[in-house]
Protein backbone atom coordinates (compact mmCIF):
# COMPACT_ATOMS: atom_id res chain seq x y z
CA UNK A 1 0.00 0.00 0.00
CA UNK A 2 1.11 3.20 -0.56
CA UNK A 3 2.48 5.59 2.45
CA UNK A 4 -0.41 8.08 1.83
CA UNK A 5 -3.20 5.84 1.79
CA UNK A 6 -1.60 3.73 4.51
CA UNK A 7 -1.59 6.82 6.21
CA UNK A 8 -5.06 7.73 5.50
CA UNK A 9 -6.66 4.32 5.78
CA UNK A 10 -10.15 4.42 7.56
CA UNK A 11 -9.54 7.83 8.15
CA UNK A 12 -12.17 11.10 7.60
CA UNK A 13 -10.28 14.06 6.73
CA UNK A 14 -12.04 17.50 6.52
CA UNK A 15 -10.35 20.54 4.71
CA UNK A 16 -11.63 23.80 5.27
CA UNK A 17 -11.09 27.33 3.81
CA UNK A 18 -10.80 29.14 0.68
CA UNK A 19 -9.82 27.80 -2.77
CA UNK A 20 -5.97 27.58 -1.22
CA UNK A 21 -7.46 24.54 0.79
CA UNK A 22 -9.15 23.82 -1.95
CA UNK A 23 -6.35 23.04 -4.18
CA UNK A 24 -4.84 21.03 -1.26
CA UNK A 25 -7.62 19.34 -0.82
CA UNK A 26 -7.20 18.54 -4.75
CA UNK A 27 -3.49 17.77 -4.38
CA UNK A 28 -4.35 14.92 -1.58
CA UNK A 29 -7.27 13.55 -3.57
CA UNK A 30 -5.02 13.12 -6.77
CA UNK A 31 -2.23 11.93 -4.75
CA UNK A 32 -4.31 9.03 -3.22
CA UNK A 33 -4.81 7.75 -6.62
CA UNK A 34 -1.76 8.57 -8.65
CA UNK A 35 1.79 10.15 -9.02
CA UNK A 36 0.92 13.49 -11.32
CA UNK A 37 0.85 16.60 -10.52
CA UNK A 38 -2.46 19.02 -10.72
CA UNK A 39 -3.08 20.44 -14.16
CA UNK A 40 -3.20 24.24 -14.64
CA UNK A 41 -7.15 23.97 -15.14
CA UNK A 42 -7.25 21.47 -11.94
CA UNK A 43 -5.96 24.56 -9.98
CA UNK A 44 -8.06 26.96 -11.97
CA UNK A 45 -11.44 25.26 -11.75
CA UNK A 46 -13.58 25.57 -8.99
CA UNK A 47 -16.99 24.07 -9.04
CA UNK A 48 -16.79 21.40 -11.57
CA UNK A 49 -19.23 18.95 -10.73
CA UNK A 50 -16.45 15.79 -10.76
CA UNK A 51 -12.79 16.14 -9.98
CA UNK A 52 -10.50 13.06 -9.80
CA UNK A 53 -13.46 10.26 -9.39
CA UNK A 54 -14.63 12.61 -6.39
CA UNK A 55 -18.38 14.60 -6.38
CA UNK A 56 -19.62 17.88 -5.68
CA UNK A 57 -21.72 17.39 -3.45
CA UNK A 58 -23.52 20.85 -2.78
CA UNK A 59 -23.06 24.69 -4.16
CA UNK A 60 -20.57 25.21 -7.09
CA UNK A 61 -22.28 24.57 -10.44
CA UNK A 62 -25.22 23.36 -8.72
CA UNK A 63 -25.96 26.89 -7.73
CA UNK A 64 -24.46 30.08 -8.56
CA UNK A 65 -20.79 30.39 -9.75
CA UNK A 66 -19.74 34.08 -7.94
CA UNK A 67 -17.10 35.57 -6.30
CA UNK A 68 -19.41 36.39 -3.72
CA UNK A 69 -19.03 35.94 0.34
CA UNK A 70 -21.89 33.88 -0.11
CA UNK A 71 -20.31 31.38 -2.92
CA UNK A 72 -20.93 27.67 -0.90
CA UNK A 73 -18.90 24.29 -2.44
CA UNK A 74 -18.75 21.16 -0.94
CA UNK A 75 -16.75 18.49 -2.31
CA UNK A 76 -16.13 14.61 -1.02
CA UNK A 77 -13.58 11.85 -2.19
CA UNK A 78 -14.81 8.39 -0.92
CA UNK A 79 -13.75 5.30 -1.21
CA UNK A 80 -13.78 1.58 0.76
CA UNK A 81 -11.18 3.25 3.52
CA UNK A 82 -10.81 7.05 2.64
CA UNK A 83 -13.16 9.78 3.39
CA UNK A 84 -12.15 12.83 2.11
CA UNK A 85 -14.36 16.23 2.48
CA UNK A 86 -13.99 19.73 1.39
CA UNK A 87 -16.10 23.07 2.40
CA UNK A 88 -15.67 26.23 0.89
CA UNK A 89 -15.68 28.95 3.28
CA UNK A 90 -15.09 32.64 3.28
CA UNK A 91 -15.01 33.68 7.09
CA UNK A 92 -13.35 31.57 9.98
CA UNK A 93 -17.34 31.87 12.16
CA UNK A 94 -20.68 32.68 10.94
CA UNK A 95 -23.81 30.76 10.46
CA UNK A 96 -22.30 28.33 7.20
CA UNK A 97 -19.70 27.49 9.53
CA UNK A 98 -21.81 26.80 12.59
CA UNK A 99 -23.97 24.72 10.22
CA UNK A 100 -21.15 22.46 9.32
CA UNK A 101 -19.75 22.42 12.39
CA UNK A 102 -23.31 21.16 13.82
CA UNK A 103 -22.86 18.66 11.19
CA UNK A 104 -19.31 17.21 12.79
CA UNK A 105 -21.66 17.05 16.18
CA UNK A 106 -24.86 15.46 14.89
CA UNK A 107 -22.54 12.80 12.82
CA UNK A 108 -19.06 11.18 12.34
CA UNK A 109 -16.42 12.85 13.78
CA UNK A 110 -13.25 13.73 11.92
CA UNK A 111 -10.21 12.11 12.58
CA UNK A 112 -8.34 15.12 10.78
CA UNK A 113 -9.33 18.56 9.57
CA UNK A 114 -7.30 21.06 7.82
CA UNK A 115 -8.28 24.42 8.23
CA UNK A 116 -7.36 28.00 7.16
CA UNK A 117 -9.61 31.02 6.53
CA UNK A 118 -7.86 34.60 6.41
CA UNK A 119 -7.75 36.78 3.05
CA UNK A 120 -11.51 36.44 2.50
CA UNK A 121 -12.31 37.14 6.39
CA UNK A 122 -9.74 40.37 6.43
CA UNK A 123 -10.40 41.94 3.09
CA UNK A 124 -14.69 41.25 2.50
CA UNK A 125 -16.24 41.98 5.64
CA UNK A 126 -14.72 45.33 7.55
CA UNK A 127 -12.39 47.95 6.79
CA UNK A 128 -11.27 47.59 10.74
CA UNK A 129 -11.11 43.81 10.36
CA UNK A 130 -8.67 42.68 13.26
CA UNK A 131 -11.50 42.78 16.61
CA UNK A 132 -14.02 41.29 14.82
CA UNK A 133 -11.43 38.58 13.02
CA UNK A 134 -10.04 37.91 16.45
CA UNK A 135 -13.37 37.18 17.83
CA UNK A 136 -14.49 35.02 15.35
CA UNK A 137 -11.12 32.70 15.44
CA UNK A 138 -11.89 32.34 19.37
CA UNK A 139 -15.98 31.06 18.45
CA UNK A 140 -14.19 28.46 15.96
CA UNK A 141 -11.78 27.13 17.99
CA UNK A 142 -13.81 27.26 21.05
CA UNK A 143 -16.60 25.09 19.52
CA UNK A 144 -14.21 22.86 17.62
CA UNK A 145 -12.84 22.05 20.67
CA UNK A 146 -16.19 21.12 21.96
CA UNK A 147 -17.03 19.27 19.66
CA UNK A 148 -13.97 17.26 18.46
CA UNK A 149 -12.80 14.26 20.72
CA UNK A 150 -9.35 14.73 21.71
CA UNK A 151 -7.73 12.10 19.35
CA UNK A 152 -9.05 14.11 16.38
CA UNK A 153 -6.16 16.44 14.62
CA UNK A 154 -6.47 19.86 13.92
CA UNK A 155 -3.77 21.60 12.02
CA UNK A 156 -4.13 25.39 11.48
CA UNK A 157 -2.30 25.87 8.35
CA UNK A 158 -1.23 30.31 8.28
CA UNK A 159 -1.60 31.83 5.03
CA UNK A 160 0.67 31.33 2.03
CA UNK A 161 2.43 35.05 1.08
CA UNK A 162 0.56 37.74 -0.98
CA UNK A 163 2.15 39.12 -3.77
CA UNK A 164 2.61 42.92 -4.20
CA UNK A 165 -0.09 43.24 -7.11
CA UNK A 166 -2.98 40.96 -6.63
CA UNK A 167 -5.52 40.60 -9.68
CA UNK A 168 -9.15 39.59 -9.83
CA UNK A 169 -10.60 36.70 -7.55
CA UNK A 170 -11.65 37.32 -4.47
CA UNK A 171 -10.86 41.06 -4.95
CA UNK A 172 -13.44 42.71 -5.80
CA UNK A 173 -13.88 46.44 -7.68
CA UNK A 174 -15.10 47.58 -4.21
CA UNK A 175 -12.00 46.37 -2.05
CA UNK A 176 -8.92 46.96 -4.32
CA UNK A 177 -7.93 49.78 -2.87
CA UNK A 178 -6.80 47.47 0.18
CA UNK A 179 -4.95 45.61 -2.15
CA UNK A 180 -1.13 46.79 -1.88
CA UNK A 181 -1.50 46.43 1.81
CA UNK A 182 -2.88 43.11 1.92
CA UNK A 183 0.42 40.99 2.53
CA UNK A 184 1.04 43.13 5.61
CA UNK A 185 -1.99 42.51 6.85
CA UNK A 186 -1.68 38.54 6.45
CA UNK A 187 1.10 38.63 8.64
CA UNK A 188 -0.81 40.00 11.30
CA UNK A 189 -3.95 37.86 10.72
CA UNK A 190 -0.83 34.89 10.97
CA UNK A 191 -0.16 36.16 14.30
CA UNK A 192 -3.63 36.22 15.52
CA UNK A 193 -4.69 32.76 13.94
CA UNK A 194 -1.45 30.85 14.81
CA UNK A 195 -1.26 32.41 18.64
CA UNK A 196 -4.95 31.48 19.21
CA UNK A 197 -4.56 28.13 17.64
CA UNK A 198 -2.02 27.02 19.76
CA UNK A 199 -3.92 28.45 22.74
CA UNK A 200 -6.39 26.07 22.32
CA UNK A 201 -4.63 23.34 21.90
CA UNK A 202 -4.39 22.85 18.05
CA UNK A 203 -1.32 22.15 15.84
CA UNK A 204 0.07 25.24 13.76
CA UNK A 205 1.85 24.71 10.22
CA UNK A 206 3.50 28.35 9.09
CA UNK A 207 3.39 27.84 5.45
CA UNK A 208 4.02 31.79 5.30
CA UNK A 209 7.40 30.63 6.74
CA UNK A 210 8.18 27.73 4.47
CA UNK A 211 7.25 29.35 1.44
CA UNK A 212 8.72 33.07 2.03
CA UNK A 213 11.92 31.96 -0.58
CA UNK A 214 9.45 30.32 -2.98
CA UNK A 215 7.41 33.20 -4.61
CA UNK A 216 8.70 31.90 -7.80
CA UNK A 217 6.06 29.13 -7.18
CA UNK A 218 3.28 32.08 -7.02
CA UNK A 219 1.46 32.42 -9.92
CA UNK A 220 0.40 35.38 -11.40
CA UNK A 221 -2.22 36.56 -9.86
CA UNK A 222 -0.36 37.75 -6.67
CA UNK A 223 -2.72 34.64 -4.74
CA UNK A 224 -2.67 31.24 -5.97
CA UNK A 225 0.46 28.55 -5.83
CA UNK A 226 1.20 26.17 -8.84
CA UNK A 227 1.14 22.82 -8.43
CA UNK A 228 4.99 21.87 -7.26
CA UNK A 229 4.27 24.43 -4.43
CA UNK A 230 1.09 22.05 -3.66
CA UNK A 231 2.98 19.27 -3.79
CA UNK A 232 5.19 20.41 -1.01
CA UNK A 233 2.06 21.74 1.23
CA UNK A 234 0.99 17.94 0.61
CA UNK A 235 4.42 16.72 1.75
CA UNK A 236 4.54 19.04 4.56
CA UNK A 237 1.18 18.28 5.91
CA UNK A 238 1.54 14.72 5.94
CA UNK A 239 4.56 14.57 7.54
CA UNK A 240 3.11 16.66 10.43
CA UNK A 241 -0.05 14.09 10.63
CA UNK A 242 2.68 10.80 10.69
CA UNK A 243 4.69 12.48 13.57
CA UNK A 244 1.34 13.37 15.31
CA UNK A 245 -0.17 10.08 14.73
CA UNK A 246 3.37 8.48 16.00
CA UNK A 247 3.12 6.70 12.25
CA UNK A 248 6.86 6.19 10.39
CA UNK A 249 6.57 7.01 6.52
CA UNK A 250 10.08 5.50 5.44
CA UNK A 251 8.62 5.97 1.46
CA UNK A 252 7.61 9.50 1.69
CA UNK A 253 10.41 10.44 -0.08
CA UNK A 254 8.77 9.26 -3.58
CA UNK A 255 6.08 11.89 -3.37
CA UNK A 256 8.28 15.04 -3.02
CA UNK A 257 7.79 16.79 -5.87
CA UNK A 258 12.18 17.44 -6.01
CA UNK A 259 11.63 13.36 -6.98
CA UNK A 260 9.62 14.03 -9.76
CA UNK A 261 9.82 13.89 -13.43
CA UNK A 262 10.40 17.31 -15.22
CA UNK A 263 6.71 18.76 -15.59
CA UNK A 264 5.54 19.07 -19.19
CA UNK A 265 5.94 22.17 -21.15
CA UNK A 266 3.01 23.11 -22.46
CA UNK A 267 2.11 24.08 -18.42
CA UNK A 268 2.28 28.35 -18.41
CA UNK A 269 1.79 28.30 -14.55
CA UNK A 270 5.68 27.28 -14.72
CA UNK A 271 7.13 29.98 -15.45
CA UNK A 272 8.48 32.42 -12.30
CA UNK A 273 5.86 34.79 -11.41
CA UNK A 274 8.30 36.63 -9.29
CA UNK A 275 11.43 38.99 -9.76
CA UNK A 276 12.48 37.17 -6.74
CA UNK A 277 15.23 34.53 -6.93
CA UNK A 278 15.28 30.82 -5.42
CA UNK A 279 17.43 31.70 -2.01
CA UNK A 280 18.20 28.22 -1.56
CA UNK A 281 18.91 26.19 -4.80
CA UNK A 282 19.23 23.00 -5.04
CA UNK A 283 18.21 22.74 -1.15
CA UNK A 284 15.31 21.06 0.20
CA UNK A 285 14.08 23.79 2.98
CA UNK A 286 10.67 22.28 3.22
CA UNK A 287 11.30 19.92 5.99
CA UNK A 288 9.07 19.02 8.83
CA UNK A 289 11.30 20.25 11.31
CA UNK A 290 11.74 23.84 10.09
CA UNK A 291 7.80 24.00 10.02
CA UNK A 292 7.10 22.65 13.37
CA UNK A 293 9.74 25.07 14.85
CA UNK A 294 8.89 28.65 13.67
CA UNK A 295 10.59 32.09 14.98
CA UNK A 296 8.90 32.81 18.26
CA UNK A 297 6.82 36.58 17.86
CA UNK A 298 6.77 38.85 20.39
CA UNK A 299 3.22 40.20 21.49
CA UNK A 300 2.41 43.13 20.09
CA UNK A 301 -0.91 45.50 20.41
CA UNK A 302 -1.78 45.51 16.31
CA UNK A 303 -5.16 47.18 16.14
CA UNK A 304 -4.55 50.68 17.57
CA UNK A 305 -7.61 51.79 15.18
CA UNK A 306 -11.08 52.05 16.28
CA UNK A 307 -13.00 48.93 17.25
CA UNK A 308 -15.62 47.97 15.51
CA UNK A 309 -18.94 46.37 17.74
CA UNK A 310 -21.38 44.29 16.71
CA UNK A 311 -22.39 43.86 13.39
CA UNK A 312 -21.85 47.90 12.77
CA UNK A 313 -19.69 48.92 9.72
CA UNK A 314 -17.61 51.87 8.86
CA UNK A 315 -20.01 53.57 5.95
CA UNK A 316 -22.16 50.68 5.25
CA UNK A 317 -19.06 48.37 4.34
CA UNK A 318 -20.84 44.96 5.65
CA UNK A 319 -24.33 45.83 3.98
CA UNK A 320 -22.56 46.09 0.22
CA UNK A 321 -19.62 43.30 0.87
CA UNK A 322 -21.22 41.20 3.32
CA UNK A 323 -23.76 38.50 3.04
CA UNK A 324 -24.46 35.81 5.50
CA UNK A 325 -27.81 34.19 4.82
CA UNK A 326 -28.05 30.88 4.78
CA UNK A 327 -30.64 28.51 2.78
CA UNK A 328 -33.04 27.14 3.79
CA UNK A 329 -32.56 23.67 2.98
CA UNK A 330 -28.96 24.20 4.70
CA UNK A 331 -30.62 25.13 8.02
CA UNK A 332 -30.22 21.61 9.31
CA UNK A 333 -26.60 21.01 8.54
CA UNK A 334 -24.90 18.73 5.92
CA UNK A 335 -26.04 15.18 5.92
CA UNK A 336 -23.66 12.51 6.92
CA UNK A 337 -22.22 10.72 4.52
CA UNK A 338 -21.16 7.20 6.48
CA UNK A 339 -23.20 4.31 5.97
CA UNK A 340 -22.88 4.75 10.22
CA UNK A 341 -23.14 7.18 12.31
CA UNK A 342 -20.40 7.23 14.77
CA UNK A 343 -20.92 9.45 18.23
CA UNK A 344 -18.26 9.76 20.41
CA UNK A 345 -19.37 11.86 24.11
CA UNK A 346 -18.42 15.74 23.37
CA UNK A 347 -16.00 17.63 25.58
CA UNK A 348 -18.62 19.93 27.17
CA UNK A 349 -16.11 22.34 28.48
CA UNK A 350 -15.20 25.41 26.27
CA UNK A 351 -12.65 26.83 28.04
CA UNK A 352 -9.40 26.55 25.94
CA UNK A 353 -6.01 25.04 27.90
CA UNK A 354 -4.28 27.69 29.58
CA UNK A 355 -0.54 27.61 27.23
CA UNK A 356 2.38 29.37 29.02
CA UNK A 357 4.37 29.82 25.96
CA UNK A 358 3.81 30.58 22.76
CA UNK A 359 5.75 28.33 20.85
CA UNK A 360 3.61 27.41 17.88
CA UNK A 361 4.74 24.11 17.52
CA UNK A 362 3.51 20.81 17.17
CA UNK A 363 1.75 19.01 20.46
CA UNK A 364 2.96 15.67 21.97
CA UNK A 365 0.34 12.88 21.12
CA UNK A 366 0.09 8.98 22.39
CA UNK A 367 0.32 7.15 19.07
CA UNK A 368 -2.59 6.77 17.30
CA UNK A 369 -4.31 3.75 17.55
CA UNK A 370 -7.73 3.77 16.70
CA UNK A 371 -9.49 2.12 13.64
CA UNK A 372 -13.10 1.86 12.38
CA UNK A 373 -14.25 -1.18 11.58
CA UNK A 374 -16.72 -0.06 8.49
CA UNK A 375 -15.30 0.98 5.23
CA UNK A 376 -17.09 4.58 3.99
CA UNK A 377 -20.57 3.43 2.22
CA UNK A 378 -23.73 4.52 1.63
Amino acid sequence: MRPVAQLLHNKFVVVLGDSIQRSAYKDLVLILQRDAFLSFNQLKNKGEVSFEQDCLVEGGRFGQMNNGTAYKEVRQYRTDHHLIRFYFVTQVFSRYMDSILADFEQGIKPDLVIVNSCVWDISRYSREWASEYKENLKKFFMKLKTILPEESLVVWNMTMPLGKKILGGFLVPEVEHVGPLLRFDVIEANYFGATLANKFGFDVLDLHFQFRFSLHYRMKDGVHWNAIAHRKITCLLLEHVAQAWGVELPNLDQIKADNRPPLPENHSWQTATSSAPARHPGSTPYRNQSCLHPPVMSTIHYNNGPVVQGQRMVNGFRSKLCHDDLPPHMTAGYPSFGKETFYRGANNSAAAPNWPVNNLKQKRRKPYTRERLHPYKY
